[in-house]
């Protein structure tokens, strides 16, 4: 357990862009792909998560100093299962056409390595503030780099966002982009553009402090 103050701020932020799960960290890669052929079904997706993310955080932070080592990775499981069984229900109840679409992705929520490993990296270690503020900073940058792949993909692959018709009737759909392979293709091409940013960034960076140094 670690005493160690942190910035909250920060903390947040950083799963949103510095570690976000997928454009950075390349986590959770089966919901990720398979998930992402509709907005909709990225949007829920993702707010799933955040809710099992959340949930599970804030009881593995709470229980952190009554749980033996020996069994934690055990204790984590079965709290993130609940989480999920719960949601997984709620869903089925409140959007069962969209709980039939996520099919078996949805209950495999529970092992997604992103949710895991928050709980044994972060939340086993730190209080309940900043195990929350973690978790809801996790979870969005997953949900925004869903609803980012699947906006791409419905549009392109649909012409649709959201199921609403973007343009007219003579627009001809990429049905590969609704596809696995169009899943592969979206996040290659987002990850590219993303590196190619950070780099020109870098070398921005690095121009002013040259400047800097020679007094320009």
């Amino acid at each position: 357990m670690s005493t160690k103050q942190l910035d909250t701020y920060e903390e947040l932020m950083k799963g949103l862009w510095r570690e976000n799960p997928v454009f950075v960290q390349v986590l959770g890669m089966c919901p990720t792909l398979a998930v992402t052929n509709t907005a909709l079904n990225s949007l829920v997706m993702g707010v799933a998560t955040l809710l099992v993310l959340v949930g599970s955080s804030f009881l593995v932070s709470s229980l952190r100093r009554w749980v033996p080592k020996q069994v934690r990775i055990s204790l984590y499981v079965i709290i993130i299962a609940t989480f999920v069984t719960i949601v997984d229900y709620s869903l089925l109840a409140l959007m069962p056409a969209v709980h039939k679409e996520l099919g078996a992705f949805l209950p495999l929520i529970v092992a997604n390595c992103i949710i895991l490993g928050r709980q044994e990296a972060f939340a086993s270690r730190y209080g309940v503030k900043y195990a929350v503020v973690d978790a809801v900073g996790m979870s969005a940058g997953f949900t925004i780099a869903l609803l980012a792949l699947g906006s791409v993909r419905e549009i392109l692959g649909t012409g649709s966002l959201f199921g609403v018709p973007l343009f007219g009737a003579h627009f001809e759909p990429w049905v590969i982009m609704i596809l696995p392979p169009g899943g592969f293709l979206t996040l290659g091409l987002i990850l590219l553009f993303l590196n190619w940013a950070t780099e020109k960034k870098k070398e921005f960076m690095a121009q002013v402090a040259v400047a800097e140094r020679e007094g320009v």
